[in-house]
C-alpha cells in the first residue's frame, strides 16, 4: 500500500468555527509536530492559516509537509448561494496551486464538502428525520457538485466530496445517492459516518472503489450518546472529547484500513482528531496532550502507511 499519512489543524484545534479569542497553537507549532511524530503532509486549515504563496511554500518545505487536502464548504442546495460562492472557490484553489508549485509530489485534493442547514447542524445524526432535502433540492446539489467539481478539475487537481454530520450528504442513504448522482470521488470520514449511524468498515467495503481520500477519526461512543441524547449539537460534538487518539474509541479502524489496502488504495489518510477550543484552554497542557495524541494516531497507521 503507497498511502501516504497526513495531519490537520483541526486536531490541534485550529479550525473554521474555531472561537475568536480561544486560545490556539500556532501553525508553525503544528508543522513542528507533524515533522516530528513522522506525518508526510498537512491539510490547509482555515483560510490563510498556513499562509499564501511563498509563505505557504516556504512552510510546507520547512517541515517536509506536502498539502493533502483542504475543506471547502459550499451552499449546493441553493443555486443563487452557490453562484456567489464560486470566487471563494476559485481562490481557495489558487492556494492549492501555490502550495503545488513547490514540485514533484503527492498533489492535494480539494476536499467539497456540502453547507448543510442550522437545523441539521444542530440535530447530527438526525438530519433525514429533522430537514428532509426534496428530490428537486438533491437533483440540485448532485447538478452544483458536478459544476465545483469540473472547475477543480479545470484548476488540475482531482475533487473529493466529505459527507458529513449536519449537512444534506450525512447518512449512509445519502451518500448512496450521492454516489448514484454524481462522478465524484468519496472522502470516507469513519467519525462523521459512525455519527450518522453508519458503519466505516461496511463502508469501506460498500464504496472503496469510489473513495479517493480519507478522512480517519476515532469516536468515544458513551461521550458521543451522552452529548446527543442530552440534544447536542456539532458543537457539543466536537467540543465534548467525542473524538479520540486511535484505539481509545470504538471505530473498527483496523477494519476499515485492512479494506482499504485490499483495494489498493493509494491516496491520502488525514488523521483527524477533531477538537474545539473553549476561551479558557490551558494551552501549554494542550499543546503537550495533542503532540502525544497525534504520535499514537500515527503509530496506529505503520502497518499500511
Amino acid at each position: 500500500m503507497k498511502a501516504t499519512v497526513a495531519g490537520a489543524p483541526v486536531s490541534f484545534g485550529v479550525f473554521e468555527l474555531t472561537p475568536d479569542g480561544a486560545p490556539t497553537i500556532t501553525a508553525d507549532e503544528i508543522g513542528e509536530i507533524l515533522q516530528a511524530t513522522g506525518y508526510a503532509g498537512i491539510d490547509l486549515g482555515p483560510a490563510g492559516l498556513l499562509g499564501r504563496g511563498d509563505e505557504l511554500r516556504g512552510r510546507l518545505d520547512r517541515f517536509g509537509l506536502d498539502l493533502a487536502g483542504g475543506w471547502i464548504q459550499i451552499p449546493f442546495t441553493d443555486d443563487e448561494a452557490f453562484e456567489a460562492s464560486i470566487p471563494g472557490l476559485r481562490e481557495t484553489l489558487r492556494a492549492f496551486s501555490e502550495a503545488a508549485e513547490r514540485g514533484p509530489g503527492r498533489l492535494p485534493l480539494p476536499t467539497l464538502a456540502d453547507d448543510g442547514s442550522a437545523l441539521r447542524v444542530a440535530n447530527p445524526g438526525r438530519g433525514a428525520e429533522k430537514d428532509p432535502l426534496s428530490t428537486h433540492a438533491r437533483e440540485r446539489l448532485h447538478a452544483n457538485v458536478d459544476k465545483a467539481a469540473s472547475i477543480v478539475r479545470d484548476a488540475g487537481f482531482e475533487p473529493t466530496f466529505h459527507h458529513h454530520a449536519g449537512t444534506f450528504v450525512e447518512s449512509p442513504e445519502e451518500v448512496d445517492l450521492f454516489l448514484e448522482g454524481t462522478d465524484v470521488g468519496l472522502t470516507l470520514d469513519t467519525g462523521h459516518l459512525y455519527i450518522a449511524g453508519g458503519d466505516p468498515v461496511e463502508a469501506a467495503r460498500r464504496w472503496g472503489s469510489r473513495i479517493n481520500h480519507l478522512h480517519l477519526k476515532d469516536v468515544d461512543r458513551a461521550a458521543l450518546t451522552r452529548i446527543l441524547e442530552a440534544g447536542g449539537g456539532m458543537t457539543e460534538v466536537w467540543s465534548g472529547g467525542s473524538f479520540v487518539a486511535f484505539g481509545r474509541g470504538d471505530v473498527d479502524l483496523e477494519g476499515v484500513m485492512n479494506l482499504m489496502d485490499q483495494s489498493g488504495y493509494d491516496g491520502w489518510i488525514v488523521v483527524e482528531q477533531d477538537v474545539l477550543n473553549g476561551p479558557d484552554i490551558a494551552l501549554d497542557q494542550f499543546r503537550i496532550a495533542r503532540a502525544d495524541d497525534q504520535r499514537v494516531n500515527r503509530e496506529a497507521l505503520r502497518m499500511w502507511a
